[in-house]
């Protein structure tokens, strides 16, 4: 009988330990900061708009009760009047579907969103969001300690059990000890087993994967001054998006175009590095000076003795390449810009405010796939001469958008998702 018994207490010890590694799962799960971040930060800010709407407040936007997981999972089937509102603002982006989030999932989001409340710059924060109710970190506590109590009431347990036999006169034999115990190890084992699996995945998941990506530059290039404060438009540097497979590094020659009349910052914003370090921005004019071969004395380029075509000391600028595919993955810029009339922001998020510029999306295979499923095609139009003519030939499509069999055609129903479009 004491046998069954022994065996009836682990059995009850591994449902409960198993139970609790559960919660731990659920809690960290329920994690909406880190929901946010993977799921929706690459279009949405919690306190502004950005690629989407600002989330912060939503539940006095939105109908009522349920209707935000119907959303969530699929957008595109949503067609009630705020949903069509909805849509008609933001067009031509269309949200990404997220049927696998869960409803508690989607409930952590929201919850994070609307106890945002972002850092004071002033008092050298970065600008991260702070959450009035993070609990994951505690319900982790929480699990290792309970599973620590419940393994000293084990061993207590078999000791009071030990004592009774001696003082009943029943003789049993040495309890094993506990690291000799096959049930522990083997309990060891499997959770050892599943947090280095979980990490091992997600290792090769990200593998290859760059994303927030934010190396030193030879040059401190504010795009934030630039395309922001002085609004240069992009293609004024990065020519090749627009009509070309590569975006281009602008060449000395672009940045001195302005920089001959231009040699000390005097903008309305301080200068300052991700991390805090401030940056003198006249002293980087001059490092591009430097580039160039300008002599900012007598405004006027180094002379060229060695007849090389080139004035004496300048030399390229060796930017550090931020954004990397890999080599099987073909990409055209002026594909995606020009005709699919897609924004820099898309994939590069908002650039006009990065002090720095970072790689914001992680450029993975399923998000670009995601991106092709949802963006509607800009069909060549008859009577206004609008659109790419280049559709044209997809005629039965022009046929079922005017009977009224679709309502529009996504980048997926013209191979967008078919492996030979982006793979050699």
């Amino acid at each position: 009988m004491s046998r069954y018994r022994k065996i009836l207490n682990r059995i009850l010890v591994s449902i409960f330990l198993v139970f609790l590694l559960s919660i731990n799962i659920q809690s960290l799960a329920a994690d909406g900061a880190a929901l946010f971040k993977a799921n929706c930060a690459s279009c949405h800010k919690p306190d502004k708009d950005f690629s989407g709407p600002a989330l912060k407040g939503w539940k006095d936007r939105v109908p009522a009760d349920g209707w935000i997981y119907k959303w969530v999972h699929s957008p595109i089937d949503q067609n009630d009047p705020y949903a069509i509102a909805l849509k008609n603002k933001w067009k031509p982006t269309i949200m990404t579907s997220f049927p696998q989030l869960k409803n508690e999932e989607i409930d952590a989001i929201m919850k994070y969103v609307d106890d945002y409340v972002p850092e004071d710059l002033t008092k050298g924060g970065t600008g991260t969001a702070k959450t009035a109710d993070d609990s994951s970190l505690l319900f982790g506590i929480l699990t290792l300690v309970l599973a620590l109590i419940a393994f000293i009431l084990l061993q207590v347990n078999s000791n009071l059990r030990k004592l009774s036999d001696e003082k009943e006169g029943v003789l049993r034999t040495e309890p094993v000890p506990f690291y000799k115990n096959k049930t522990y190890i083997m309990a060891g084992v499997l959770v050892l087993f599943a947090i280095g699996g979980y990490y091992t995945i997600n290792g090769a998941i990200g593998m290859g994967r760059m994303q927030n990506y934010q190396p030193v530059q030879p040059i401190f290039y504010s795009h934030q001054v630039h395309a922001g404060t002085n609004q240069i438009s992009c293609l004024y540097c990065h020519s090749g998006a627009q009509d070309s497979k590569q975006a281009s590094i602008p060449s000395v020659n672009t940045c001195m175009n302005c920089h001959k009349s231009i040699s000390k910052y005097e903008g309305p914003d301080k200068l300052v590095r991700e991390d805090g370090t401030p940056v003198d921005g006249t002293a980087e004019i001059e490092k591009l000076y430097a580039y160039a071969g300008w002599n900012s004395a007598t405004k006027t380029y180094n002379p060229d003795k060695n007849n090389d075509g080139i004035p004496d000391g300048a030399k390229p600028i060796e930017w550090v390449k931020i954004h990397n595919l890999p080599d099987h993955v073909y990409f055209n810029h002026s594909q995606h810009v020009k005709v699919g009339k897609q924004n820099c922001q898309t994939c590069h998020g908002n650039i006009q405010q990065m002090p720095e510029v970072y790689q914001f999306s992680n450029l993975s295979m399923g998000w670009c796939v995601n991106c092709h499923r949802e963006t509607k095609v800009d069909f060549y139009n008859q009577e206004d001469k609008s659109g790419n003519k280049y559709y044209s030939i997809y005629e039965k499509f022009h046929k079922d958008l005017k009977s009224g069999k679709m309502d529009s055609v996504t980048v997926e129903k013209i191979g967008g998702t078919e492996c030979q479009k982006c793979h050699y």
